[in-house]
């Protein structure tokens, strides 16, 4: 009955502010009451009024937005390392064709260069990306709890426009970040990786990350979403942009004139001037840029025979 009624009491937030309370409620809630207890309270736990759970008390509440911000950089320094490292391993141990790692234009010691150019732009889309989150804990989107209110009809509708909304803002940013005036300091460090590893899918100047996570921000603010909804759809385009960027050239599937995937972005990697979209090839079709996979232009082809491990 007390989870019952405390999963009651996160109705109206967020999906930052849902992670954000669990967060508050079994770590953050006991930590912040040993860095700043409440005046003339000492930092052990203590049972509040009409509270389901013991609460410790500090003199920075939930609500006060410095904790706030410290807390959600936290939580999405921590999430970003675990999604990255959880992901991009699975993906490189498990679909990654380490043949590719002996083409001609794979760079020396290039996994440890793609993790760290990762983990060094990771600190600054925190930054870049903590407001959309803050607005997000402090109410202003458009996320909601009850399907009810909208009914399962537009939930099934949001999906499907959310994967489109974002579709199709990701190729135009992505198509001008690879404009002369801007390609050279932004996404330029990103297409270092020729032939790249999972761990390539976000080792990237972090404006170039945050202008390309716009989107999927602003989608929470337009329209109305789903709150767990819309953390799966979140977490689902993360694994894809890591699934992507496997260097995997299997063609001829049925899907492949539809959904831009692994062999879509290999040619975008090598070629540089196609294949803009995140999941979709209908932008690329559309604005002109969309170059099909083929297996004379994979990669493998260009590893020595007597270097395959087949």
């Amino acid at each position: 009955m007390l989870i019952l009624q405390h999963l009651c009491s996160l109705l109206p937030r967020s999906a930052m502010d849902l992670i954000l309370e669990y967060a508050d409620h079994y770590v953050l809630d006991g930590l912040w009451a040993k860095i700043l207890p409440a005046p003339g309270a000492d930092a052990s736990w203590s049972s509040a009024a009409n509270a389901t759970a013991p609460t410790a008390l500090s003199a920075w509440p939930r609500e006060y937005w410095p904790r706030q911000v410290a807390s959600v950089s936290a939580i999405t320094l921590i999430g970003i390392h675990l999604l990255y490292f959880i992901f991009a391993s699975f993906s490189y141990y498990t679909l990654f064709n380490h043949d590719m790692m002996r083409h001609p234009r794979f760079l020396k010691n290039q996994v440890r260069l793609e993790i760290m150019c990762s983990l060094q732009s990771f600190p600054g889309m925190t930054v870049l990306t903590l407001p959309w989150f803050m607005g997000e804990v402090r109410g202003y989107s458009k996320l909601y709890n009850g399907v009810d209110e909208y009914g399962w009809a537009y939930l099934a509708f949001s999906v499907v426009f959310y994967l489109l909304f974002t579709d199709y803002f990701i190729y135009w940013i992505h198509r001008l970040l690879h404009h002369p005036i801007v390609y050279k300091y932004i996404h330029k460090p990103h297409h270092k990786w020729l032939i790249p590893t999972p761990f390539a899918s976000h080792a990237f100047h972090p404006v170039d990350g945050y202008l390309q996570s716009v989107p999927y921000h602003a989608f929470a603010f337009l329209f109305p979403c789903h709150r767990l909804t819309y953390l799966v759809l979140f977490v689902a385009v993360n694994f894809w942009s890591i699934f992507i960027h496997d260097s995997d050239m299997i063609t001829g599937h049925p899907l492949e004139n539809v959904i831009n995937g692994p062999a879509h972005h290999t040619l975008h990697h090598l070629y540089f001037t196609c294949n803009y979209g995140q999941y979709f090839t209908w932008a690329d079709r559309t604005g002109g840029s969309y170059k099909h996979p083929d297996k004379s232009f994979d990669p493998l082809n260009d590893v020595p025979k007597e270097l395959k491990t087949e």
